[in-house]
């Protein structure tokens, strides 16, 4: 392994950069897409620091659970120090497992309905207007960590306004385990 691989692998270590994941049921689909959403203008590390409080707030996320959520959960989640306290987050979090639990029944597995597109423009779209809280970069994080398959990071990353740099680390980092990854 050459200098610049064994630098890069140590600094992405120790950013805890997100790994893609094997999906095994709704409750992963549910937390990528929670992560996705915490993180949005904020320190990845932040959340991460927080994510085992998240977990038990929603339920191990749980889409039946956290879609059953109600205005009182809300208030007790809005008191919860451990996890960041967004109200638009929150429920937008208990909206999308409602919108997971939804899509896996109307396509016989929520799975069907990511591959159910022609073009990752077209599922990219759909998710946005579907889900709450969904820009196009936290699409990509999503559809990335789940393995689903996503455009080259460097075609993708030219459609998105601003810079990105924990995404072409994270992309990076997957590479480097699978090379692959992100093509």
């Amino acid at each position: 392994m050459d200098i610049h691989n064994r630098v890069f692998r140590s600094a992405a270590e120790s950013m805890d950069i997100p790994e893609q994941i094997d999906v095994e049921g709704l409750e992963d689909y549910l937390e990528i897409l929670t992560k996705a959403i915490f993180q949005a203008g904020l320190s990845w590390k932040s959340i991460d620091a927080k994510w085992a409080a998240f977990r038990e707030v929603f339920a191990e996320f749980d889409p039946k659970k956290v879609a059953a959520f109600g205005e009182s959960d809300i208030e007790r989640l809005l008191q919860d120090a451990r996890i960041l306290r967004s109200r638009k987050k929150i429920e937008g979090t208990i909206e999308n497992a409602r919108t997971i639990l939804a899509l896996d029944q109307e396509f016989q597995g929520f799975k069907n309905y990511l591959r159910s597109m022609k073009a990752y423009s077209q599922l990219s779209s759909d998710i946005r207007k579907r889900f709450k809280y969904v820009g196009e970069l936290s699409v990509y994080y999503f559809l990335f960590r789940v393995k689903e398959p996503v455009p080259p990071f460097e075609q993708w990353i030219k459609t998105i306004d601003g810079e990105h740099p924990r995404m072409k680390e994270m992309v990076e980092h997957a590479r480097l385990k699978n090379p692959l990854a992100a093509r």
